[in-house]
C-alpha cells in the first residue's frame, strides 16, 4: 500500500503537538497569570490563529491524502473516501463550526445576548477542540503505523 510522505506524517504529528500545547499550556498559563478579561482576549486571539493554522494544515494534508487514496483506488485496493479523508474533513468541520459559529455566539453571550449561555458555548467549543485534537492524534498514529508496516520486510513462512 502507498504510504503518506514522511513530511506529511511529521506535519500531522506537529499539528497535534500545537493543539495539545495550546490546550494544556498556553490557555491555562494565560488564565493563571493575566487578569481574566486580558487572558480571555489573549486566548481568543491564540485560538483564532490556531483555527487558520488548522484549516491550512487540514487542507494541505487532505490534498496529500486524496492523491494517495486515488492511487490506491486506481490500483483496485481501496476507495478515494478513506478513513484519513474522513478524519481530515472532521477536523475542518470542528474548526469551521467553532471559529465561525460558536465563537461569534460566545462574544454575544458575553454581552448578555443570544439564547445560549457563555458556559454552554464554551463547553461546546471545548468539546469540538478536543474532538479535533483526537482526530489529528489518530490520523498521525495511523499514518505512522501504516508507514512502519509498509517498511517491514515480508516474513517467510516455514519451508515445506
Amino acid at each position: 500500500m502507498q504510504s503518506v510522505p514522511a513530511w506529511a506524517r511529521a506535519l500531522a504529528a506537529a499539528w497535534f503537538g500545537v493543539l495539545a500545547t495550546i490546550a494544556l499550556v498556553a490557555a491555562p498559563a494565560a488564565f493563571a497569570t493575566l487578569a481574566r478579561a486580558d487572558a480571555g482576549r489573549y486566548v481568543a486571539r491564540v485560538f483564532g490563529l490556531e483555527a487558520w493554522t488548522s484549516l491550512t494544515i487540514a487542507l494541505l494534508l487532505l490534498f496529500v491524502e486524496q492523491r494517495r487514496a486515488r492511487a490506491v483506488a486506481d490500483a483496485g485496493r481501496g476507495s478515494v473516501m478513506s478513513g484519513a479523508t474522513l478524519m481530515l474533513l472532521g477536523t475542518v468541520f470542528c474548526t469551521v463550526l467553532t471559529r465561525f459559529g460558536i465563537e461569534p455566539m460566545m462574544s454575544a453571550a458575553r454581552s448578555g445576548e443570544g439564547a445560549w449561555s457563555f458556559g454552554a458555548l464554551h463547553a461546546a467549543s471545548t468539546a469540538l477542540y478536543g474532538l479535533k485534537a483526537l482526530l489529528v492524534l489518530v490520523l498521525a498514529w495511523r499514518w505512522q503505523r501504516q508507514a512502519a508496516s509498509d517498511e517491514e520486510p515480508p516474513t517467510r513462512g516455514p519451508a515445506s
